[in-house]
């Protein structure tokens, strides 16, 4: 049960790059003398203020606790940090690349784990996490030639890092019982309010925080964003993940891409629509069907006759 809700977590993040896309065309039309770097910042703002505000009434029975508001807290910091990061990193690399290195926290969790029970990773870990990395560098277009270390590479694999941490604070022991729900919207209150200074700093002039948003598309598309890939994949992700390893986690994580992929197939020219401005659909192509056919065999292998494992943090009662 929480493998299949941690995937539909990642088919509900795989919408969100779609989405941005015709966000991004509908703005950069609107607000030509916005940078990138403004709108990405407040997009992250924007979309995470929103999911808090929608979970907002569930605070009227559910009132956080110490623990929860900590736990989400950081869970924002760590995510908040590793998202402005990596949009950073895009501005000096190509999305593929980051991309591909996004994904190594499947080999880092791994030895993460190595390092605390001092043990070697079972063959199985290694095979699955072997066929990660090589699904993503095919769908990626990533080779050895291609592949360098500068600026962006390196903020992407800072990020990679954060996100790491983000996963390894779910499983914390000592935030057993926390309600994944209320962890939700304390880490979507804590982005919030760490791209509020940023934003207001890369606004061009302080109308322009409104103007941003000041059209029934981007209202639109933001309110999606918030609802199914804040509110619902951030969810999922906070009250079923610590019910498995980081290590497994990590691999499930990595299907994302493949929802992106299949999304591509279809919604571009759907959101274009919504946002005014021609946005042409992807194609499928043999390195989708080989990489992604690899990540799901990773995935299969790690289920595959496996014995029930206790969770990282019990279910709460």
């Amino acid at each position: 049960m929480p493998v299949f809700f941690l995937i539909l977590a990642c088919a509900l993040w795989g919408l969100s790059f779609p989405i941005i896309k015709a966000l991004d065309l509908e703005q950069s039309a609107r607000l030509p003398g916005a940078s990138k770097i403004f709108l990405a910042s407040w997009l992250q703002l924007a979309r995470f203020a929103f999911a808090a505000l929608l979970m907002a009434p569930l605070l009227l029975h559910q009132r956080p606790t110490r623990r929860e508001l900590a736990q989400g807290g950081w869970l924002g910091f760590w995510g908040g940090l590793g998202m402005a990061l990596q949009a950073w990193g895009l501005a000096f690399t190509q999305a593929s690349t980051s991309a591909f290195l996004t994904q190594a926290y499947c080999v880092i969790l791994p030895l993460v784990a190595c390092v605390r029970t001092r043990r070697l990773p079972t063959k199985r870990i290694v095979a699955a996490t072997t066929l990660v990395i090589c699904g993503g560098a095919i769908l990626s277009g990533i080779t050895p030639d291609k592949l360098s270390i500068g600026k962006g590479e390196a903020a992407t694999l800072v990020a990679t890092l954060l996100f790491t941490i983000q996963i390894l604070t779910l499983e914390n022991p000592k935030y057993e019982g926390n309600r994944g729900l209320v962890v939700t919207i304390s880490m979507c209150a804590a982005i919030a309010l760490i791209f509020l200074p940023v934003t207001a700093l890369l606004a061009p002039d302080p109308g322009t925080i409104l103007t941003a948003g000041a059209s029934w598309p981007a209202f639109l598309l933001v309110l999606m964003l918030a609802l199914f890939c804040s509110v619902g994949a951030y969810g999922l992700m906070n009250s079923w993940q610590p019910r498995v390893s980081a290590t497994e986690a990590g691999l499930i994580y990595t299907t994302e891409p493949l929802f992106t992929a299949g999304f591509a197939l279809f919604l571009p020219v759907l959101l274009g629509r919504l946002a005014g401005h021609a946005y042409p659909n992807e194609s499928l192509t043999v390195s989708l069907v080989t990489g992604g056919s690899l990540i799901l065999a990773a995935n299969l292998l790690m289920q595959w006759k496996r014995r029930p494992h206790r969770p990282s943090i019990a279910p709460a009662p």
